[in-house]
């Protein structure tokens, strides 16, 4: 269900779904950029990839989804990182 979020069909050719792509960010790296409620209760090491596959509730809120995505679909993730 989160995949469908974090994936936009225009980057597939080259740079792939986020989640592929910048599985490897941990969640502290992504508190620095997107505020220190980022994924709350979750560890600093966990992974995004890890993050988007935890199951039961949304571990990370609707907002920080639409600007992680925002972000990465602007090419300014990887200046951001």
């Amino acid at each position: 269900m989160t995949h469908a979020v974090l994936h936009h069909p225009r980057h597939r050719e080259k740079s792939g779904p986020i989640s592929h792509r910048h599985g490897n960010l941990r969640v502290s790296t992504l508190r620095k950029i997107y505020g220190r409620s980022f994924a709350t209760g979750q560890s600093p090491d966990t992974t995004l990839y890890e993050l988007l596959e935890l199951p039961g509730l949304r571990r990370v809120s609707d907002l920080h989804l639409a600007m992680l995505q925002q972000d990465y679909d602007d090419g300014v993730l990887e200046r951001k990182i």
